[in-house]
């Protein structure tokens, strides 16, 4: 499968996040791709580098203010102090309920919390040069199969999903779904439809899309009652005005079977296929494997080929983004297993 990577991903390595309270070693690091990279390139597959600049698509699906922030930010937080350089910026306040938003403040602190939904999404000096490499192999793969070729895949990160029109959080800064979509709509795609496989709930995505009805977004998740990003991701959440019924979750609990996965992943496909969409961007999260250290599914290697099998089945134009996974020596082997199987049938 053609496969554009992120020349740039390493330049975004942090050191520590803070997971339920502790600072521990980002989960999310420059291993992930490493490992997805290196099982690409044994089966022989190439890595282009991406060709399509994401900066038009990026403005449709992120507010200007909010692109402004991430492109200068590094900057902002060495101009306050130049030992900076070795500290990791974190918000410490945020604009909830009864808080003004429409402001933006002056300190930089308070502008990270604005533009921020968690203290878990953590920025190093090449953060924005690596998210907006990831957005521009979006746009050259959705460019790609919006010009004729079958499918493409997206190998990259930081992840996208968790990104909302103006906000990042789980790791995320940049939708790249989102803007693959977005390339495949100005390409002459009518409806696509967007299905986010990844153990947590793509609420950037479905944030972004949720008052159109041109983009069908489905998400098979984790409850979230008990699971990240818990504030959205509910079976109620159908989408509003233009894109009333144009918005699925399909949440399971903790500890949930592959049987009962793939359950969910046909009435997933059965969405898919009544709604008419030309073209599909899969979301690519592969944090349901059994052994991802903070998730909690249980699919283990072997059914991600099942994955691609029934994707395929699907027949449309299909774009597959890197989402999750952080068990990242088997990212590797998932991730092919995924593509493998869209590609045998």
């Amino acid at each position: 499968m053609i496969t554009y990577h992120n020349p740039l991903h390493q330049g975004h390595a942090p050191a520590h996040e803070f997971f339920r309270g502790e600072r521990v070693p980002c989960f999310e690091k420059p291993a992930r791709v490493d490992y997805v990279e290196g099982a690409l390139r044994a089966r022989g597959q190439d890595l282009m580098t991406p060709d399509v600049d994401s900066a038009p698509v990026l403005s449709q699906v992120h507010a200007p203010r909010y692109l402004a922030f991430l492109q200068t930010a590094w900057q902002q937080w060495l101009a306050l102090d130049p030992a900076n350089a070795g500290v990791q910026p974190f918000p410490s306040v945020w604009p909830v309920r009864t808080l003004r938003s429409d402001l933006v403040p002056e300190n930089f602190v308070a502008r990270l919390g604005l533009y921020s939904m968690d203290n878990g999404t953590p920025m190093a000096s090449g953060t924005w040069a690596a998210a907006k490499a990831g957005a521009d192999a979006a746009a050259s793969a959705a460019t790609l199969v919006a010009q004729g070729a079958r499918a493409a895949f997206c190998c990259t990160r930081p992840p996208g999903h968790h990104a909302g029109p103006d906000f990042m959080g789980g790791y995320c800064f940049l939708n790249n779904a989102a803007v693959a979509a977005q390339v495949l709509r100005n390409q002459g795609a009518q409806r696509v439809a967007l299905l986010d496989v990844d153990y947590h709930h793509g609420n950037g995505t479905q944030s972004i899309f949720y008052d159109r009805a041109d983009v069908l977004f489905i998400s098979i998740h984790g409850d979230p009652r008990t699971e990240y990003p818990f504030y959205l991701g509910h079976p109620d959440e159908t989408g509003v005005g233009e894109g009333a019924g144009f918005n699925l979750n399909l949440p399971l609990p903790a500890g949930t079977s592959a049987t009962t996965w793939f359950d969910a992943l046909e009435s997933a496909c059965a969405r898919i296929a009544s709604q008419g969409a030309d073209a599909l961007v899969v979301s690519l999260g592969l944090d349901t494997f059994e052994g991802d250290p903070i998730s909690k599914f249980a699919l283990a290697s072997a059914d991600f080929t099942r994955v691609g099998e029934r994707l395929a089945r699907l027949g449309l134009p299909t774009v597959f983004v890197l989402e999750g996974g952080y068990a990242a020596a088997e990212l590797g082997t998932n991730a092919v297993n995924v593509l493998d199987g869209f590609e045998q049938v």
